[in-house]
């Protein structure tokens, strides 16, 4: 069985942390529980604590007290950039290393999409991550914007950006700029007609990574100009706009050249901007059908948000709060990197395997081996593996469904006033 959470990282994260005199709630121990609690059903930091407290029962160690607040404080110690470094490292590998077969053409096909995540109320958050201004003081929550690369392939999240959800530069465009250095030879960028601007794309050329978007709304494809492939396909020239980016120094729009060219393509009525242009390599028709996975981003955002809670944080100051992202990224990458190595084993495709499933499996089962060792976990290793494995994704019998809710909510008001004001 490979491995794909190095021990380099785990070293860097234990090396970087501060000293403490505890001994229950060590640097690894508190990292582990702190996996545990993004994975957890309600997420608390009591059932981290629980779980550290039952880990020791098992291997005959004191048990620890209930309190919670020796593993905050514990947390709090954990450094920030080695974590989110060792989310980006999982995520990265798990994509440069999927299998041929897994991949499009020769090409690692990388998904790029925004979200928004909302956390707790408090001062601080309010001053780093602004609730928006439709917003009444008092009545909103903080709320950050992030937007990730994520491999189509392996689903894992290879790198993210993070910042306010509004204000100077803090656009998904301006996001993505940052997250460009992640992406190599052999990769294929696929994102939504929002990303397809003339200076992404130059940025993109000039790494030698294609792209393949679909037409910008702004923007209207004229099939009579350009070099012709065919009917509605063509490779035509754009010119630099005159007006840069808001995230874009003056410098740094200066430096990109004032014209690209594209191949634009339509079919069934939707026009594609591509940077590959061998028609018969790579035809508008395979083009178009590949597109349409594009839409499985938003599902694999669905499932870090809902399905492992990160749709709404915990944590009440935004250095914690970047790192429980950088748990949840991480966890959700140890989780996918299961489902690829249970989609080798048996021989399956990782994206036809239920995600949630996946976490359902990983909640439960790795505390009932934790005491095995030798090969008896072995065995229980990879029978863990094997039920993944056997969990395909569900294919919905049954037709659209209204978008209507049945079960009555709870009669109590809306907050209209800061509930300091309303008591």
């Amino acid at each position: 069985m490979k491995t794909f959470f190095s021990a380099d990282s785990i070293g860097a994260i234990v090396a970087h942390t501060p000293a403490t005199r505890s001994t229950v709630f060590t640097p690894l121990v508190t990292f582990k529980a702190f996996i545990g609690q993004v994975l957890a059903a309600d997420g608390s930091c009591r059932q981290a604590v629980a779980g550290v407290l039952a880990d020791r029962i098992i291997v005959g160690e004191p048990a620890n007290t209930a309190n919670t607040g020796p593993y905050c404080k514990a947390r709090q110690r954990l450094p920030l950039e080695q974590m989110e470094g060792s989310a980006r490292t999982v995520g990265l590998d798990l994509h440069q290393k999927t299998p041929a077969e897994w991949q499009w053409k020769g090409h690692r096909v990388v998904l790029a999409d925004g979200t928004t995540v909302t956390m707790p109320d408090t001062p601080e958050n309010q001053a780093a991550f602004p609730q928006p201004e439709s917003q009444k003081p008092g009545l909103g929550f903080p709320m950050a914007r992030m937007v990730a690369l994520i491999s189509l392939a392996a689903g894992s999240v290879m790198a993210y950006a993070l910042g306010p959800y509004q204000g100077k530069d803090t656009g998904e465009t301006s996001l993505l700029s940052q997250l460009l250095d992640h992406l190599s030879a052999g990769d294929l960028l696929m994102a939504d007609r929002y990303y397809c601007t003339f200076a992404i794309i130059a940025l993109m050329q000039a790494r030698n990574i294609p792209v393949l978007f679909q037409m910008h709304a702004r923007k209207k494809a004229d099939f009579s100009q350009g070099i012709r492939f065919g009917a509605k396909d063509h490779w035509v020239t754009w010119k630099k706009p005159k007006r840069k980016p808001v995230w874009m120094s003056v410098e740094a729009y200066a430096t990109l050249p004032d014209t690209i060219t594209v191949r634009e393509l339509a079919v069934a009525g939707r026009v594609y901007v591509t940077t590959l242009r061998d028609p018969k390599t790579y035809r508008k028709q395979e083009l178009a059908s590949l597109y349409k996975d594009r839409w499985i981003i938003e599902l694999d955002i669905r499932a870090i948000k809902t399905h492992m809670g990160m749709d709404m944080l915990r944590c009440k100051s935004p250095d914690m709060v970047k790192k429980e992202i950088a748990v949840h990224i991480l966890a959700y990458n140890l989780i996918r990197g299961n489902l690829m190595q249970a989609a080798h084993l048996y021989g399956k495709i990782p994206r036809r395997l239920s995600f949630k499933s996946a976490v359902q499996l990983m909640r439960e089962v790795p505390a009932k081996i934790a005491a095995l060792a030798g090969e008896s976990l072995r065995k229980a290793v990879l029978s863990l593996l094997k039920a993944i494995a056997s969990t395909p994704i569900g294919i919905q019998k049954r037709g659209s469904q209204p978008r209507a809710i049945k079960r009555r909510p709870k009669p109590y008001p809306w907050l209209t006033v800061p509930r300091k004001k309303s008591t």
